[in-house]
């Protein structure tokens, strides 16, 4: 199946997502992706009455379809309405909520390739208007998950935009994010964090 963005362009998944090339060598990841780890937790979430926070569906236009039986339909072409910001947000505590999830098999850096234009200026737009935005980062080689808050990318990508460095270093994402733990239930519980930096507890 093809899909298009709005200006055309074909779509190609990025490399370093790689969700479905992760090892399964720990019994903890059990196999699962960043993104199943991360509605398993939102679920967990929103029925403990925690949080509510979901994943944004990405609207598509159907441009091509054919049917090879009277009961199924297979989508061949279709494009992206419009480009995507971040992949989550909510509510949680009154307080809003938007966040991105990459991962990369790198282990000592994590490319900025991996992020957007788009998406850094929405994530802009949220910071200006006081709303809690980061971005989650996991090195699946390593299985470690870091959240970053969305200051500490922006400094990054201005860095980049700049003529510096493509990429964040592991060193500089020890230094400023806050690593998680992959736990049981949640699996992945950012909302910790959250607390611990906004004082929210």
């Amino acid at each position: 199946m093809k899909f298009h963005y709005p200006n055309g362009k074909k779509y190609v998944p990025a490399k370093t997502i790689e969700r479905r090339q992760e090892k399964k060598w720990s019994y903890s990841n059990r196999g699962m992706t960043l993104e199943e780890d991360i509605n398993e937790t939102n679920e967990y979430y929103l029925a403990h009455g925690i949080a509510s926070i979901h994943k944004k569906p990405t609207p598509v236009q159907i441009v091509q379809v054919d049917y090879p039986k009277r009961s199924a339909a297979v989508i061949k072409e279709a494009y992206f309405k419009q480009a995507s910001t971040t992949d989550y947000n909510g509510v949680y505590k009154g307080k809003y909520i938007d966040f991105e999830a990459k991962e990369t098999q790198n282990l000592t850096s994590f490319p900025l390739k991996n992020f957007h234009d788009h998406q850094v200026k929405h994530m802009e737009t949220i910071l200006e208007q006081n709303g809690i935005c980061f971005v989650l980062l996991r090195f699946s080689s390593t299985e470690e998950i870091f959240l970053l808050e969305a200051h500490h990318l922006l400094f990054f990508w201005k860095r980049m935009m700049d003529g510096g460095r493509k990429s964040m270093t592991k060193e500089e994402i020890e230094k400023n994010g806050h690593p998680i733990s992959l736990g049981y239930q949640p699996r992945i519980d950012y909302i910790k964090k959250i607390d611990y930096l906004y004082n929210l507890e």
